[in-house]
Parts: structure tokens; sequence; C-alpha cells
């Protein structure tokens, strides 16, 4: 029975560019909509709609930042790691997304309809950004022996 070692420092540079490419990425589109969500939800509905863009802009930060941060610092890790990582940052996301849904649910300082799109569109824009990361990233397939 083998096992496979866990990659090298210089293996896993590929896979860290495409996470990092990831980061940066969401972190960007955060920012925009930071700027853009605010302002048309100050348009849209004045200051509650300014706290509903700024929720929904923590919520867009916290969904898909922790997934990536969470793959990028186990790649050097193995993937029983990496899987118990993400998979532990998941069930913690999800209980800090009710909780916080639960708390906003009787206040009415926000306007939910800005906050509902700011995080969609944050979201969304999120996982297509991952997913062009992936796909444009260049990772070999099979990595060869170090000597």
């Amino acid at each position: 029975m083998s096992q496979t070692p866990a990659p090298t420092p210089a293996a896993a540079d590929p896979v860290r560019a495409v996470l990092s490419r990831a980061l940066r990425d969401m972190l960007v589109l955060v920012g925009v909509l930071a700027v853009v969500g605010i302002a048309v939800g100050a348009v849209v509905a004045g200051l509650p709609g300014v706290w509903g863009a700024a929720i929904g802009i923590a919520v867009t930060l916290v969904f898909s930042g922790t997934t990536v941060v969470s793959v990028l610092r186990t790649t050097q890790s193995s993937v029983t790691t990496t899987g118990a990582v993400i998979l532990g940052a998941w069930l913690l996301k999800m209980i800090v997304l009710v909780a916080l849904f639960a708390v906003l649910d009787d206040l009415d300082f926000y306007h939910r309809g800005v906050m509902v799109t700011v995080l969609l569109v944050g979201v969304l824009g999120s996982v297509l950004l991952d997913y062009r990361a992936v796909t444009r990233g260049r990772v070999p397939y099979v990595q060869p022996e170090q000597p």
C-alpha cells in the first residue's frame, strides 16, 4: 500500500498561483462592489440602502473568501487535511450566516432588497471569477519526480 507524498513547494506553485489569482480577483470584485453597491444603495434607499449594501459586501467577503483562503492555506497539506479544513470552514460559515440572518430578521435599519442584490452579485461574481482562474490556470496533471 503506497501513500501519496505531500506535494513539494515547487509542485504547489502552480496551484498557489491559481488560488492567489482567484483571491486577488475576488478582492477586486468586492472593492468595486463596495463602491457601486453603496452608491446605488444610497440612491435607491438612502441610509438603509447603504447599510444593506455594506452588510451584503461583508457577507460576500466572508462567504467567498473563506473557501479560497482555506484551500490556499492547505496547498501543502494532505487531501484529508484540506478536505477537513474546507468542510470545517463551510460549517462555521453556515452557522455564522444563519445566526447573522436570524439577528437581522427583526431589524429594520437596512434595506433587504439592496442587501440581497449586492450579496447575489458578489457571490455569483466570485464563483465566476474562481471558475475563470481555474480554467485559465496552468496546473500540470502530472508532477515530475524530484531528483
